[in-house]
């Protein structure tokens, strides 16, 4: 991409890649066809269909619909190939313990961010009667019976309420979910599974209570807006001291960020399902970030407050709470020109007028995001490796970024370098 272009103009946004993989493995809980349409043309939903596959099902994958159609005894064992390439796969976990009484999933890949044990997924099982076990690199579950329980997370883990939410629908009697996350995704999850009969209450709250039943019905279900991406091109709009609408996103999913990036100097309108933020060709304020569980800062939003702040005008402090290896996507601004400097859980940005092109590496999906919107900010030709990453949560990324008004172009990787 080439620096210097100011974004302008509006940019659609479908099904959130956070939302639609869950929703995929929901549909295990009920024997028959479930489709689940607005869903994003990404890499990772083929790479959930494969798993889906690898269990019994029968996957169609068309456009922005994706038809499950689940066996009456659907397999217990995830496919390793499959699993290893995507990390929400380990999601299929509870569902397979509430539907078969027993699982074994292979520790899952994805991303290169830090961290993410599987304890909190294991122990939520346990109270609701399965044993768990992690033998030669897979989670191996079992369970005579499954009953509720009164769980308690440590951290309102995303993927661990998830599993336990899966699995308690189909348990006997109660299950209380304490410290439950609360994102929008979850919110979706549990409005797909009362669709399939579930029965839930505090939906949206840190409390979830699930009164489980002896079967589920499948579905059809609409994928929520991605919050994630819709803020991505927020920032984008900033940064570039541009103006941009975007369309099919809840603003009030990201309530925090249009906050910050008031605080940064941008004026920003909200409708029902949109919102507009323009810069009047304005140099952005240095702003401070903490990410947080939801309806904190979202550490997903990281790598694009650090390109932000990377251009503005003064000093802002970025604080990362969720996951520890997010830090490494500045050493690649420090490439571009960034003034950064980090030290355990914080970074030190003190904005500079313009960035300088180099060549750079996505390590991530939302890293390689951020880099291709510090490149537009940067001067003269920056090249972005490994944008591989990019396709597993932006559709159309390269495209909308030109329709915006972008200098930026896909290539192919020359092997020789």
């Amino acid at each position: 991409m080439r620096g210097g272009a100011r974004l302008s103009g509006t940019v659609d946004v479908v099904g959130a890649k956070n939302s639609v993989l869950k929703l995929m493995a929901a549909a295990l809980l009920a024997e028959g066809t479930t489709t689940i349409t607005n869903c994003p043309e990404i890499l990772d939903v083929p790479l959930m269909a494969d798993v889906l596959r690898s269990l019994g099902c029968t996957v169609d994958v068309a456009g922005d619909t994706v038809t499950i159609d689940v066996p009456r005894e659907p397999g217990s064992q995830a496919d390793y190939r499959s699993v290893s390439k995507l990390r929400a796969s380990v999601c299929v976990l509870g569902p397979l313990v509430a539907r078969c009484r027993k699982a074994i999933v292979p520790l899952p890949g994805g991303d290169a961010i830090g961290s993410r044990p599987l304890d909190m997924h294991q122990s939520g099982l346990r109270k609701l009667g399965a044993t768990t076990e992690i033998e030669h690199g897979r989670v191996v579950a079992q369970a005579d019976d499954l009953h509720g329980a009164q769980i308690w997370l440590d951290f309102p883990s995303v993927g661990a309420t998830e599993n336990i939410l899966m699995a308690a629908v189909l348990a006997e009697g109660t299950t209380i979910i304490d410290n439950a996350a609360r994102e929008p995704e979850i919110v979706d999850l549990c409005v797909m599974l009362q669709q399939m009969g579930a029965m839930l209450e505090g939906v949206g709250s840190s409390t979830l209570t699930v009164h489980g039943v002896r079967g589920l019905r499948p579905t059809s279900h609409r994928v929520i807006g991605d919050r994630i991406v819709g803020a991505t091109w927020a920032f984008a709009a900033a940064m570039t001291r541009g103006e941009v609408t975007v369309r099919g996103v809840d603003p009030h999913h990201i309530d925090l960020v249009l906050d910050k990036l008031r605080s940064a100097g941008a004026e920003t309108t909200v409708g029902e399902q949109e919102f507009s933020v323009s810069m009047g060709g304005q140099r952005p304020r240095a702003v401070d970030f903490v990410t947080l569980p939801y309806p904190g800062f979202a550490t997903d939003l990281q790598p694009m407050a650090i390109a932000l702040t990377a251009v503005a005008q003064g000093t802002s402090m970025i604080t990362e709470n969720v996951f520890e290896a997010r830090f490494r996507f500045v050493d690649e601004m420090v490439r571009l020109g960034a003034d950064a400097r980090t030290d355990g859980h914080h970074a030190v940005i003190r904005g500079v007028e313009q960035l300088s092109s180099a060549p750079v590496w996505a390590s991530d999906i939302r890293a390689g995001a951020g880099l291709v919107l510090a490149g537009l900010c940067a001067e003269g030709v920056t090249e972005v490796w490994d944008v591989d990453h990019i396709d597993r949560g932006y559709p159309r990324f390269v495209e909308n970024l030109r329709s915006l008004g972008a200098d930026v172009e896909r290539v192919t990787a020359d092997p020789t370098r």
